[in-house]
């Protein structure tokens, strides 16, 4: 707890960039669309996943609002962290009253990393392929021997939602709800499956990064990449927002939980939800989480189809990883 207040009091006594510009971000015009998905597992690449938590698909409509057109990158966090000092949770000291039992040289700061097993495993059980390393971190998104040194345009990784939500203060921004988030990734294509349509490819072409050959051991990287890519190699959606689909995954401001589509539902039309004033994983019944969108370059319709637009991802805010990022959004001023 001291780490996070002196992390914040860094934070509130840094020098603000000043008034925020639209510069990088799309408008994106308010409107109306069904929120949600059908079970897609009658789909080809669908899946095995039946989205219950991603209906019932409901009305929505949200006001006009900014977007930026990528995730932020590992740049635009550097001139962050240099104007703030910030420390990002990944690199804050551990206090032992937090972990009861567990020795203090066991106690380091670090972050959640993808790690290739070196056989096929059982996709029931994720601790195959994650591990927590000591040293992961926003600049080194894979462990201290790793480094962002001449990735300057890859997606942040590594941040906690605090570190998000801190980002996007500084800069005069905030998180987008979730139905921002969904509105704006359909690029104007009301009920389709997939960002761009209702292929996992468009004419033969990937248009995400995702995850192609035997999960989790194998990525063939047939769309270019085993791994993260940098923002905006792959086409924009309909509104220019690139990267809303696959890649990494994007922290949301809504908490989680699995009934509030259907809490939606019940008011007819929802205008502008902010989401659930609690949380509830039935999975991990103690344990909070916010919504997170858009799946990542680990996905697959082996184990994980969740770049279709309307799925819905969640996590523990506190925790970070190689493959989750997060976006920006700024209000459009006073509208009728």
């Amino acid at each position: 707890m001291r780490a996070l207040a002196a992390g914040l009091a860094l934070l509130l006594a840094a020098p603000a960039p000043g008034p925020a510009s639209h510069a990088g971000m799309v408008r994106v015009k308010g409107g109306e669309f069904s929120m949600g998905m059908a079970d897609p597992r009658g789909l080809p690449s669908g899946g095995s996943e039946p989205m219950t938590d991603a209906r019932p698909v409901h009305r929505v409509s949200v006001r006009s609002f900014w977007m930026d057109r990528t995730d932020v990158t590992n740049a635009e966090f550097a001139r962050f962290v240099r104007a703030t000092n910030y420390v990002t949770v990944a690199e804050r000291p551990l206090s032992p009253k937090d972990f009861p039992g567990v020795p203090a040289s066991q106690l380091q700061p670090g972050g959640v990393v993808f790690t290739r097993p070196e056989h096929p495993v059982s996709l029931a059980d994720p601790s195959a392929w994650w591990r927590v390393v000591p040293g992961a971190n926003w600049r080194h998104p894979q462990g201290p021997n790793s480094s962002i040194t001449g990735h300057d345009t890859d997606p942040v990784v590594q941040v906690a939602y605090a570190d998000a939500e801190a980002y996007a203060r500084w800069a005069g921004k905030r998180l987008p709800t979730e139905a921002e988030w969904e509105f704006a990734a359909r690029g104007g294509l009301d009920g389709k499956p997939y960002v761009w349509g209702d292929s996992l490819t468009s004419g033969g072409r990937w248009m995400a990064n995702v995850f192609q050959g035997r999960f989790p051991v194998t990525d063939a990287g047939t769309d270019g990449f085993a791994g993260v890519a940098p923002v905006g190699t792959f086409p924009p959606n309909g509104y220019g927002l690139s990267d809303m689909s696959g890649n990494v995954w994007q922290w949301v401001a809504d908490w989680y939980r699995p009934d509030y589509y259907a809490q939606l539902a019940r008011t007819g039309t929802a205008h502008d939800p902010r989401g659930p004033a609690d949380w509830f994983d039935p999975l991990e019944p103690g344990v909070p989480k916010r919504v997170q969108r858009g799946g990542s370059f680990l996905c697959t319709d082996q184990y994980c189809t969740r770049y279709m637009v309307g799925a819905r991802g969640r996590g523990e805010p506190s925790t970070s990883s190689n493959h989750v990022g997060f976006r920006c959004v700024q209000d459009d001023g006073p509208q009728d």
